[in-house]
């Protein structure tokens, strides 16, 4: 078998070859470029789960970066469990075939209990007293140790929130090199966030983009050079191209303003009563999960939603694009191509849950990447920032509430097909390998890899 990397550098285009990403350009140059057009929702989760089985979101399950379920009437975002996931993973398919065959999934999602033989993902602490300690977990259990006394803790902080930025990026690519070093795997999957972060920041077109495609590069450069010195082979994806945005849609207001959405009011604040409500929305970046109660109102609801400016298009039923899931909304809408949508259901923004004003990925029903952004003024300034931090320090609790409710913040966003306009994936594949098509679905990936390691 032959030994392969794919490095998955998220929102990466044929764009962004060039003058700023020298290591990227001379790897595609000495092999070829392609596009992939990934599945609706063209979101982390869904476009690698269909990477890795082959299956389209219907198959696999995961018809977003989180759903709703409808017996708990609980919204639940970024679950880790690769159970998950359905469908034969790419490492099972290939330790079929030769039962020595070893993978790495360096920060690839759904990585936690799954059959891969070397696992690395973010993990936090959550203690009682609301500290967020920054850790990872690992297979075997061992690693997380060993990669943290070597390199350091993991900068969860610079994976993902206001301070995101490329020492996420540069702890994964030397934790990447650490595993291989000492596990020598056939197949290494790993994850390079960082390029995502500034695209959704400033936008797919700002002048600031060239220097953090080249930050991006000098990192894939070294895992280019590691992988080559040990003769692995080395394909580069990406999992979605950024459009630009200018506002959001707030979905769930229009669904409150039409006495369709309830909420409950607790300590001054408004939170979404789910199981109360007949109808509301679960937005990830572009694209909605519209659950409706009664299944007799799905087309009042569909046609309050079509008519709403910054909704490009409504499916429903059998029309929804490979997305035929008990997981799934009854409808599921796509904005414009320069909207997002947001979960927003207040009016007042002093009634926005206490969650809404900081990191909380797990509590907000809905993808929010204003989390990428502190509040204006005094309530996102550096001083009540320290100070927050030093009560958490010295065992208070205390809301860390310091993030933007401003929509218009956001620059970039995706979930938009490249058939809807988005700007597709790239796809090199490794030098001396047989050529694929211009443009392949992003579920081709899994037999391009079997292809690869087996020739």
């Amino acid at each position: 078998m032959k030994r392969i990397a794919v490095i998955n550098v998220v929102g990466l285009t044929k764009s962004h070859l060039g003058e700023f990403t020298p290591n990227l350009t001379a790897l595609a140059n000495a092999s070829s470029v392609s596009t992939l057009t990934p599945p609706l929702p063209a979101v982390t989760c869904t476009v690698q789960s269909t990477m890795l089985t082959g299956l389209s979101p219907q198959e696999h399950g995961v018809v977003a970066n989180g759903w709703h379920e409808r017996q708990t009437n609980e919204t639940f975002f970024w679950r880790q469990s690769n159970a998950l996931v359905r469908g034969e993973k790419v490492w099972d398919a290939l330790r079929k075939i030769d039962n020595t065959f070893t993978v790495a999934n360096m920060f690839w999602w759904f990585n936690m209990y799954s059959s891969a033989d070397f696992a690395v993902t973010p993990r936090p602490i959550y203690c009682a007293n609301g500290k967020k300690i920054p850790d990872i977990w690992t297979m075997p259990s061992k690693l997380r140790s060993s990669l943290q006394n070597k390199l350091g803790q993991f900068p969860l902080f610079n994976f993902w929130g206001p301070m995101a930025n490329i020492t996420s990026t540069k702890w994964i690519v030397d934790a990447t090199i650490e595993v291989e070093k000492t596990h020598n795997p056939t197949l290494t999957l790993v994850y390079i966030p960082h390029l995502d972060y500034p695209l959704q920041k400033l936008g797919p077109n700002h002048p600031d983009i060239n220097k953090e495609l080249q930050a991006v590069d000098k990192e894939v450069g070294k895992l280019i050079d590691h992988f080559h010195s040990q003769q692995i082979e080395v394909c580069v994806v990406s999992e979605y191209g950024i459009e630009e945005v200018n506002d959001a849609v707030a979905i769930n207001r229009l669904l409150r303003k039409n006495g369709l959405l309830c909420v409950r009011e607790e300590l001054s604040r408004e939170y979404l009563d789910a199981g109360a409500s007949e109808c509301f929305a679960v937005p990830d970046h572009q694209i909605a999960h519209v659950y409706v109660k009664n299944k007799n109102n799905i087309g009042t609801v569909a046609k309050l939603l079509q008519d709403q400016d910054g909704i490009e298009f409504v499916f429903v039923g059998d029309d929804r694009p490979q997305l035929i899931h008990d997981r799934s909304g009854d409808i599921i809408a796509v904005s414009n191509s320069d909207k997002w949508f947001s979960h927003d259901w207040w009016e007042d923004t002093s009634k926005a849950p206490d969650y809404q004003t900081t990191v909380d990925i797990h509590n907000k029903p809905g993808y929010d990447p204003r989390e990428l952004f502190l509040a204006g003024g005094w309530r996102g300034s550096k001083a009540r920032i320290a100070f927050k931090l030093l009560l958490k320090k010295i065992g208070f609790r205390t809301l860390l509430d310091v993030i933007s409710l401003d929509v218009t913040k956001v620059k970039g966003s995706h979930g938009r097909t490249v058939e809807m306009g988005a700007p597709a994936p790239i796809l090199i594949i490794p030098a001396n390998t047989k050529k694929v098509p211009q443009s392949l679905p992003s579920a081709a990936l899994i037999k391009l890899i079997i292809d690869w390691v087996n020739s």
